[in-house]
C-alpha cells in the first residue's frame, strides 16, 4: 500500500436503516451500528459513496419478471421470515444497486464493500425468501458479465447456504459459485456440489475454527482453479460463535484471516453484506475489512 493509508470504498445509504419488522433479527441496527463504528475507527480510511440507482434490465437479467412485479404490487408476506414492508421494493433495489457499484469499484482496483440491507443470497430467480428480496450479489455478477467479464465467481461465507445464488447460477455459462456453510441449518440445501459450477462445502455445527479456515481456503482455491476473473463475496458474519441464528465457532480473528486470504488470492473482488445478527457485527465487519487491507 506504500505510504498512503489503506482505503476501503463503502457503499451505503441511510435509507437502508429506515425500515423494520418488530422483533426481526434483520434489523436496522445491523448497518447503523456498523456505519457508526467504521466512521469512528482510524485503522483504515473509509471512502463513503452513494449507492446510485439500478435499471430493471439489470434485475431482469437475474430474476423473473414475476418476482419484480410481486415486489412492486403484490400482497401478503413472502414467507414467515420475509415480510412485505412498506417501501421494501425500493430498499431491495438500493441494496442491489450498491452491489453493482461495489463490483464496478473492484474492476477499477479498489477495495469495495456494500454495507446495505436487506441481504440477498436466499432470493432465487423467482422467489423472495429468508430475509432476502432481490439477490444483490447475483445481480452485480450479472452486470459484470454484461460489461465483459467472462467468468465471475461468488464466494459465499454466510453460515446459511446461498440457495438463491445457486438457483440462479446453476449450470449457467460464465458463473461459478462456492459456498461454505453450516449443515444442517436453514435453508436445508447445499449438502453436496450441484451441476457443473456450484460447489458446496457443508460443515456441521461447532466445527473447529482451524477446519473452518481450511474449508474457506478450499472454496477460494476452487474459484481460482475455475479461472474466475472477478469474485463477489457474500460476506455473512453469522458463523460467529455468538450469533443467535447458527451454531459455529468463528471469532473476529477468523474474519480478519478470511479477509487476508481473499485479498492474497490476487483476484479482483468486492464484498456485499449478507447475514450476521449478533450485536458484535460491527466488530466483525471491521476485522474482515482490516484483514483485507493489512
Amino acid at each position: 500500500m506504500g505510504n498512503n493509508p489503506a482505503k476501503v470504498v463503502i457503499f451505503h445509504s441511510e435509507a437502508a436503516e429506515d425500515y423494520a419488522a418488530p422483533g426481526h433479527p434483520e434489523r436496522p441496527a445491523r448497518v447503523s451500528s456498523t456505519r457508526e463504528l467504521l466512521k469512528r475507527q482510524s485503522d483504515f480510511v473509509c471512502d463513503w459513496r452513494a449507492v446510485g440507482t439500478i435499471s430493471e434490465e439489470s434485475i431482469l437479467r437475474i430474476h423473473d419478471s414475476g418476482l419484480l412485479e410481486n415486489l412492486k404490487s403484490g400482497s401478503g408476506n413472502f414467507d414467515a421470515d420475509t415480510a412485505r414492508l412498506a417501501g421494501i421494493c425500493d430498499r431491495a433495489k438500493d441494496s442491489a444497486a450498491a452491489a453493482i457499484r461495489a463490483m464496478e469499484a473492484a474492476k477499477k482496483g479498489e477495495i469495495a464493500f456494500s454495507l446495505m440491507r436487506p441481504p440477498g443470497h436466499h432470493a432465487t430467480r423467482s422467489t423472495a425468501m429468508g430475509f432476502c428480496y432481490l439477490n444483490s450479489i447475483a445481480i452485480a455478477c450479472g452486470e459484470a458479465r454484461a460489461s465483459g467479464v467472462k467468468r465471475v465467481g461468488v464466494l459465499d461465507i454466510d453460515v446459511h447456504h446461498g440457495n438463491g445464488t445457486e438457483d440462479i447460477f446453476l449450470d449457467r455459462e460464465g458463473y461459478v459459485f462456492a459456498s461454505i456453510h453450516q449443515s444442517p441449518c436453514y435453508p436445508g440445501s447445499g449438502t453436496s456440489h450441484a451441476g457443473k459450477n456450484c460447489f458446496n462445502y457443508p460443515l456441521p455445527p461447532l466445527t473447529a475454527r482451524n477446519y473452518y479456515r481450511e474449508t474457506v481456503r478450499e472454496g477460494l482455491s476452487k474459484l481460482a482453479s475455475e479461472k474466475v476473473e472477478l469474485i463477489g463475496v457474500s460476506a455473512g458474519f453469522d458463523a460467529y460463535a455468538r450469533d443467535p441464528l447458527a451454531q459455529e465457532l468463528l471469532e473476529a480473528d477468523d474474519f480478519y484471516w478470511i479477509g487476508q486470504q481473499i485479498r492474497q488470492a490476487g483476484i479482483p473482488f468486492f464484498s456485499v453484506l449478507e447475514g450476521g445478527y449478533s450485536n458484535d457485527l460491527p466488530l466483525l465487519v471491521k476485522a474482515y475489512l482490516q484483514g483485507i487491507v493489512s
